[in-house]
């Protein structure tokens, strides 16, 4: 696949797959002997990976970290499954964060819910 077919399939922009390209966060994506990528299914697979990885906040220079291990072979797994481990961590740590902000805001949206029936709000505390 061209790096416009990549980038309307996936909706990912060209300069976005070139960048992960650029600083490493996939590995250099396969080319025709014309030196245009042609992206296999492995190439994909990564910029799958970094993709969705971002989308969760993941800093860039953890994939870049992650691809240099992966690179370095198998004597880095427990490397990258500590590295994995305490991604997730963060992840973690994060959703907690936005599920205690929601839980106020459902308070919140509840408490109003009640004051357009009634017509009346009791006053509010402020969390």
């Amino acid at each position: 696949m061209t790096i416009k077919e990549v980038s309307e399939k996936y909706n990912i922009s060209p300069e976005t797959i070139r960048y992960y390209e650029r600083v490493g966060a996939i590995p250099p994506v396969t080319r025709t002997a014309g030196g245009i990528r042609n992206f296999s299914e492995e190439d994909i697979g990564w910029l799958s990976l970094a993709t969705c990885m971002r989308g969760a906040g993941l800093p860039i220079e953890i994939l870049i970290q992650y691809l240099k291990l992966y690179q370095e072979g198998d004597s880095t797994i427990p490397a990258r499954y500590e590295l994995l481990k305490e991604q997730r961590d963060v992840l973690l740590e994060q959703r907690k964060r936005l599920d205690e902000t929601l839980d106020r805001l459902n308070y919140k949206i509840a408490r109003y819910e009640a004051a357009i029936e009634t017509g009346t709000l009791t006053w509010e505390r402020p969390d």
